[in-house]
């Protein structure tokens, strides 16, 4: 991998419709916490995200929205992944589809991509793990394209990749987990930039926190003490008005 100093904004991925417009993808689940945080996820790649709870709900949204991909639990009240997957198939959708479920037994498995599903995740499993399966079934169907710019983000010798989520610096890989990664990539995008605590909380959580602006001075120093301890400081806090990520001048 090559590493280089910049000084300008990197490009944002760019994964997306043929046409340019944004890759639609629908998260079928009853569990509604989880299918806010797939959607949440889904968002942060650009992409245009619907969700169903129920197997004729996922129907009726996949005849109205056409998605480019679906992200589809096995185990619903109504009508089953299973169930929702054989009706697409003999409409004649071809959409990609990425199987949920809690069941990890081999014979589940094989059942899912028998029945037609491109792909399949069991629960428990990583919101990372999830983007990085769509993006490879949506490529591989040939609904995506990439865009021209690299999807690699670089300030000084720091270095975070949009598809494979690897974070490098100095020649040392850092793991995140998934949110201090979102966080990190947001304040990446907008190096030499000045973001406040509530566009973080709105771009990175996507969730009204009650003015609990605790939460990202918690993980601003998660995120320093695995990037820049030991390390000159990349990222910065502009008192009173937040946070910013530059290179060493």
């Amino acid at each position: 991998m090559t590493f280089m100093t910049s000084s300008t904004t990197a490009p944002s991925p760019a994964l997306h419709r043929s046409d340019g417009t944004p890759l639609r993808v629908l998260v079928v689940d009853d569990e509604q916490m989880l299918t806010d945080l797939l959607s949440m996820a889904l968002r942060m790649e650009g992409w245009d995200v619907r969700s169903a709870a129920s197997g004729f709900q996922a129907l009726q949204s996949a005849r109205d929205f056409e998605p480019d991909a679906l992200v589809l639990d096995i185990m619903m009240p109504d009508l089953d992944g299973m169930a929702v997957l054989q009706r697409l198939r003999q409409s004649g959708n071809d959409v990609p589809v990425l199987f949920l479920t809690a069941k990890d037994a081999v014979g589940d498995r094989v059942a899912g991509l028998t029945a037609g599903g491109d792909d399949y995740v069991t629960k428990p499993f990583s919101l990372e793990e999830v983007v990085a399966r769509l993006r490879g079934l949506m490529r591989r169907a040939g609904t995506a394209s990439i865009g021209e710019g690299e999807p690699i983000l670089h300030v000084g010798d720091l270095s975070l990749n949009e598809d494979s989520h690897e974070v490098i610096r100095g020649g040392d890989e850092i793991e995140l987990t998934a949110t201090e990664f979102e966080l990190l990539r947001y304040l990446m995008r907008n190096q030499r930039r000045v973001v406040s605590k509530a566009q973080i909380l709105d771009r990175v959580w996507n969730y009204d926190f009650g003015g609990r602006s605790s939460v990202v001075e918690l993980y601003i120093s998660y995120l320093r003490k695995k990037i820049d301890q030991g390390r000159e400081p990349l990222i910065h806090t502009v008192r009173g008005v937040g946070y910013m990520v530059k290179a060493p001048q």
